[in-house]
């Protein structure tokens, strides 16, 4: 499969996840609002999934996917379904315990991970029972995970991309079916998120199934494949879950705040996630097995192409996409959630912090093209080094412009510390030979600068001949968006072929860069591994 086509496929799955999510959060905007059960359900999930995304998703998947794709591609396909296997029971057992002490200590937990949520009676314990009713899925999604790195390392992206739909869908059904029998609509909103975990796991099982890599339950037992996997999870846990755990500091500073800034940050990091899931979910994700696959064949021009190529594309993609988030935060958020319980002051708060978060759009992206470098390598402590004293970066910038900022100030010490995190990790990657920029990249990078330039100038100009001049109404404003959002692309597009940031030859370029079989032999040419 081609890099282009493994990052389409990944993109376009998840930006139909990202779509659906629109929908679920315009929903839980509407019935939740802002104030306290919204605050506690978010507080609630976050519990769950960020534990697997540090250990599941960002660890596990970092650590197992490099060791399953090279026994793959040296021992075959019975030796990579035995480690599978194995890993699965292991994995299994550990969650399954984790889970259950989490569900008992979570009352005490919560004085950790929501410390403000004390001064509100009530929300303590209202966020602890949605926690507990919420913490199942994290069994179901980590086994996902596993399964996910076994198809997305045979080049199967599909299934694994589209399994996020089915929260959405779950979560939405069960906010509308189930809120008028619970306590509250987060209550409901909570068992829709336990319920979504088995739906995910049976799809992602069905089609390993068909894939016929169907992970199986053996005794867990602890040899030297399965230490060397756990001696990489460790580290891997800080390394790839930086933004994760920023992202856990921001609640917890949050909710000393005020009452509603946990929601504005969550509504604001989910605008933000649109273009960091549709580009970064899809490099990070194809671009580990190929990178691992190439590396173990021994075709390191490949390999250096294919990091570059990605780095062309995300950048293509996320430049434009931040000066668009920062011109037009505040009407996007106004036409996705000023409805129902959220107001227009919630709307203007969380605004400034999607404006806040999006300075360091493109930085969230490039540590996903740059983490693969090491981890495709086996290195799994350099990501962690650095994602640690970014950790600490954040964390003085977070207390330092939340006095000046509030939770504007929390945005964007998470950012800052993102483009820290990202330029640590190239200039770590360059200085060891691992990877260089190629003169194509070099000179794509100053015409995408300046398409992005026209594309800001355009959105600016309209905005400003539509004030005054649009009636604030929510279809009007809607129109206004979408035409904003199409005149835009629109200019960026032509001005990226006009500049020569994009060429029509980039396609068959792209299509260069494959990812042979299962058990192919490296190229004797040098070049065999594409260029780009």
């Amino acid at each position: 499969m081609s890099l282009l086509r493994s990052f389409t496929t990944v993109g376009g799955y998840t930006l139909l996840s990202r779509l659906t999510g629109f929908a679920r959060d315009m929903l839980i905007a509407s019935m939740l609002g802002a104030g306290m059960v919204a605050d506690a359900y978010f507080v609630a999930f976050k519990f769950p999934n960020l534990f697997r995304r540090l250990f599941a998703e960002g660890a596990f998947s970092a650590a197992f996917v490099p060791m399953f794709s090279a026994t793959l591609e040296k021992d075959g396909e019975q030796a990579a379904k035995d480690f599978a296997n194995r890993c699965y029971a292991f994995l299994a057992l550990v969650v399954a315990v984790f889970s259950a002490v989490m569900m008992i200590v979570m009352p005490w937990a919560m004085y950790v991970f929501a410390p403000g949520f004390t001064d509100v009676p009530g929300k303590h314990e209202l966020a602890t029972e949605l926690a507990r009713i919420c913490f199942p899925y994290l069994l179901f999604i980590s086994l996902c995970s596993l399964v996910a790195g076994v198809l997305n390392s045979l080049g199967r992206f599909a299934a694994a991309a589209g399994t996020p739909i089915l929260l959405n869908v779950v979560s939405m059904a069960a906010l509308l079916g189930l809120s008028r029998f619970t306590e509250t609509p987060g209550h409901a909103l909570a068992w829709g998120t336990a319920a979504a975990g088995v739906a995910q796991f049976v799809w992602l099982m069905a089609a390993a199934k068909r894939a016929g890599f169907l992970p199986r339950l053996t005794r867990p037992r602890l040899d030297d494949q399965v230490k060397t996997l756990l001696k990489r999870i460790v580290p891997v846990a800080f390394g790839a879950g930086m933004y994760q755990i920023s992202l856990l500091i921001d609640t917890m500073l949050a909710s000393m705040v005020s009452d509603g800034a946990v929601s504005y940050l969550y509504f604001a990091d989910r605008v933000n996630q649109l273009p960091l899931g549709v580009v970064g979910i899809a490099v990070g994700t194809a671009l580990l097995p190929i990178l691992s696959r190439q590396i173990a064949a021994g075709d390191m021009k490949g390999a250096s192409d294919s990091q570059n190529r990605s780095l062309e594309f995300a950048l293509l993609l996320t430049l434009p996409a931040m000066a668009g988030l920062i011109v037009l935060a505040d009407p996007i958020i106004r036409v996705l959630f000023q409805r129902g319980a959220f107001s227009a002051e919630d709307a203007q708060a969380t605004a400034a912090a999607l404006m806040a978060f999006s300075v360091g759009l493109p930085s969230y992206v490039l540590v996903k093209v740059f983490t693969p470098g090491f981890f495709a390598r086996e290195d799994t402590r350099t990501p962690v080094r650095i994602a640690l004293g970014c950790l600490v970066f954040n964390v003085i910038l977070n207390v330092a412009l939340m006095q000046v900022l509030a939770h504007v100030g929390i945005a964007l010490a998470t950012a800052l510390a993102s483009v820290l995190n990202a330029a640590l990790l190239a200039t770590t990657l360059i200085r060891r030979g691992h990877y260089r920029w190629d003169d194509r990249l070099k000179a794509r990078l100053p015409r995408i600068v300046v398409a992005t330039l026209a594309m800001t100038a355009v959105l600016l100009a309209g905005r400003w001949l539509a004030e005054g001049r649009v009636p604030d109404t929510s279809v009007a404003q809607g129109l206004l968006l979408g035409g904003l959002v199409v005149a835009g692309g629109m200019v960026f597009a032509a001005m990226a072929v006009v500049t020569g940031a994009v060429r029509r030859s980039d396609l068959a370029q792209f299509k260069g860069l494959r990812r042979r079989p299962a058990g192919a032999k490296a190229p004797s040419d040098p070049a065999a591994g594409g260029e780009g």
